[in-house]
């Protein structure tokens, strides 16, 4: 009663500050719950996510002169090179995961496939495979380094070109539409997967666990997800289009979460203060709830004024 008290008189004499989220796909189901958690210790503030593949999400700030306030990107280095130092001054590193082939019971060759036979099974002409696009969504550049790391790691030459048949970069052209499913951002593809409509889904392991997926576990090699594989990890590239025309070769790495505050933040204390609360042991057991694994301590790139 007392709570509710308190956040009728903030809410009548101050009114309701709101703070403009933009975030990975990957990051709705942990942050929805950081949400409701800030929200009940700083009434004050109204958090407003809007979720969306990390390239899309900086592309609407630059391209589209869209208002934000915390940008978190499921890939540290799209605010390395596209927001600091115009847009940005700090990159907040906060948490890792790792990729695996999620499917549901339904997905053919569900009860035999395996960590063993997984690239077989997948070249299969009747298997449907799906990943987000690379262009908006790191998810997405990360499923094609994966299938490229394979193809060393098991010693399958032309794994990759059998598998998806892209060329240096993909287009949005007319790649095998009849058994690659794409979407704009990994989350997209969960409800047609659960409806059969294709069989296995390159993902983050997290976002298999918040939904209760059957997944497929890939061996660190090349997974994306341990750092003590990084040398390995290089070896896979890929071309992504960060505008039309323009393209950035994107080298296989551990992957790492980062989040900062825009320079024109309309809500900049606010901002502040939500991303504190997600660097802080509150905020991380939530990430840790959810299957995402943290930065301890999180590392702190630039200057955060």
């Amino acid at each position: 009663m007392k709570k509710i008290f308190l956040f009728l008189a903030v809410t009548t004499l101050f009114g309701i500050e709101k703070i403009i989220v933009f975030h990975a796909g990957s990051l709705s189901v942990p942050f929805s719950q950081i949400e409701k958690k800030f929200e009940s210790k700083y009434p004050q503030y109204d958090i407003v996510r809007e979720a969306a593949g990390s390239l899309a999400c900086v592309r609407k700030i630059t391209d589209l002169h869209k208002k934000a306030d915390v940008i978190a990107s499921a890939d540290y280095k799209i605010i390395d090179n596209i927001l600091i130092p115009k847009y940005a001054t700090f990159n907040a590193l906060f948490a890792t995961n790792e990729m695996v082939i999620a499917f549901t019971p339904h997905s053919k060759y569900s009860k035999v496939i395996n960590s063993n036979n997984w690239t077989d099974i997948l070249l299969k002409p009747e298997v449907k495979i799906g990943h987000s696009n690379p262009n908006l969504d790191p998810c997405g550049y990360r499923a094609i380094l994966v299938i490229k790391l394979a193809e060393i790691f098991y010693n399958k030459p032309n794994f990759y070109k059998q598998l998806l048949g892209y060329g240096n970069y993909y287009t949005n052209g007319e790649e095998n539409r009849k058994k690659i499913i794409i979407r704009p951002k990994e989350t997209d593809l969960l409800g047609l997967l659960e409806a059969g409509m294709f069989d296995y889904l390159f993902i983050y392991k997290s976002v298999a666990k918040q939904h209760g997926l059957k997944y497929i576990n890939l061996p660190p090699e090349i997974n994306l997800g341990r750092k003590e594989y990084a040398n390995f990890y290089k070896r896979a590239s890929f071309k992504v289009a960060v505008k039309p025309g323009i393209f950035v070769e994107k080298k296989g790495e551990p992957m790492i979460y980062s989040m900062t505050v825009l320079k024109n933040a309309s809500n900049k204390k606010g901002a502040d203060l939500f991303v504190k609360f997600i660097l802080s042991s509150e905020g991380q057991n939530v990430l840790k709830q959810n299957g995402q694994k943290v930065l301890n301590p999180p590392m702190i790139n630039g200057k955060w004024k």
